[in-house]
This record gives C-alpha cells, structure tokens and sequence, in this order.
C-alpha cells in the first residue's frame, strides 16, 4: 500500500460520536455471555448504533436488554420494531431474562402502559403511533429496510428523527451491499445514505 493511497483512507476516517450512557459490566444480565455483555454496554455508550450480528449469536438478548437500560436511564418508553412473525418470539425472549414487553398494534394501546414501557410492534403499523413519546426505538432484523418503498424507509427515519437513543440489529451485511449499510446509515443519523454512497463509494451515473 503506497503512502498516498495510506493518506487517501487517512483523510476518510471519521471517528465515532459517543451520545449515549455508559453501564458497568455488572449491570447487564448474567444470562448474557461476555460479548453479547461488552457490545451492550458499547450500543448504549454510542447512543445509537447496529449490532450486526449472525443467527444464533443472540441479537435478541442484546436488542431487550439494551431497551431495558434505555428505559430505566430515560424513565421513558422504548419501542421495539420488528416484522409481525418475529413479534411474538422477541416477547418469550425478553421474559427469560426478566424483561416484560407488550404487543401494541396502535397508539390507543398504549394509554394503560407505565412511563416506562418497552413496548413491540410490527414494521405495517409503525404509522399507528406518534413515534416522539419515545425514548429509545430498536429496529429488529433492520435489513428488511432495503426491501421496502423509498417513502416507508423515508417514513422510519423522519418518524424517529429526534429520538435519542436508537438501535438497529441484523446479521452482518455482505460488505458490498452498500444499499443496506445505506440504509443503516440513514435511519443512525450518521448520514443520509446518499451522501455515503457519494462519499465512500463509487457513483457514476454514466457507467454502463
């Protein structure tokens, strides 16, 4: 690698903005294991951040114990988004652990729930709540945003915009799928995924 090109990827580097809260290792479930522990206490730290993380490393654990502390630390409520048939699963999950979730499927259904709910739906019913009484939002198997219309993926990240704290989890992108690292890009508020594909890959809107 010549010292130009070393100077090229010297100049993209950006480092991390930390806007979140940091726990003690001692604070996350003792179900979790040792690195489903540090990448909790990072994601909070971070404040809002992916955990891209394969099938059967245990995204669900590390989702609901993340929404526990951002609920106990905002006093305020955290939402879990997540497709329908993952609903009911994420809800078992969380129960292992001592954490409890309701199902809601509209803004009415919230009106019984303490302060401090953590709360789930699913990605078809996001429109139904006014997303701002949230203080925390996890998006849950995050890639399916690439699936789906530019107005809904634009309806997600405009509905979220100003919540503090956020999480988006699924397994790891292919490392030339610039669309989904886009998309998570996007709705993390690190950029709009426009400017990433201008900035960090290749953009020629007149290659064949």
């Amino acid at each position: 690698m010549n010292v130009q090109y070393k100077e090229f990827l010297k100049s993209k580097h950006e480092n991390p903005q930390y806007a979140g809260f940091e726990i003690q290792e001692s604070d996350v479930h003792p179900m979790l294991y040792k690195f489903q522990n540090a990448i909790v206490r990072w994601s909070l730290a971070l404040g809002k951040a992916a955990i891209f993380a394969e099938c059967g490393l245990g995204k669900t654990f590390m989702q609901v114990e993340w929404a526990r502390h951002v609920s106990q630390h905002t006093a305020g409520r955290v939402i879990i988004v997540a497709p329908l048939a993952v609903t009911g699963q994420t809800i078992i999950e969380a129960d292992k652990i001592g954490i409890k979730i309701d199902y809601v499927a509209d803004e009415s259904e919230m009106q019984s729930l303490p302060a401090d709910a953590i709360v789930i739906t699913n990605y078809d019913r996001i429109h139904k709540f006014d997303c701002s009484q949230f203080d925390g939002v996890a998006l849950d198997e995050s890639s399916i945003l690439k699936n789906f219309t530019g107005k809904t993926k634009q309806m997600l990240a405009e509905s979220f915009r100003q919540t503090p704290y956020k999480l988006a989890c699924t397994a790891t992108p292919a490392p030339n799928d610039f669309l989904e690292i886009g998309n998570h890009a996007d709705f993390l508020d690190v950029m709009p995924s426009n400017e990433m594909i201008m900035r960090w890959f290749k953009n020629d809107t007149m290659a064949d």
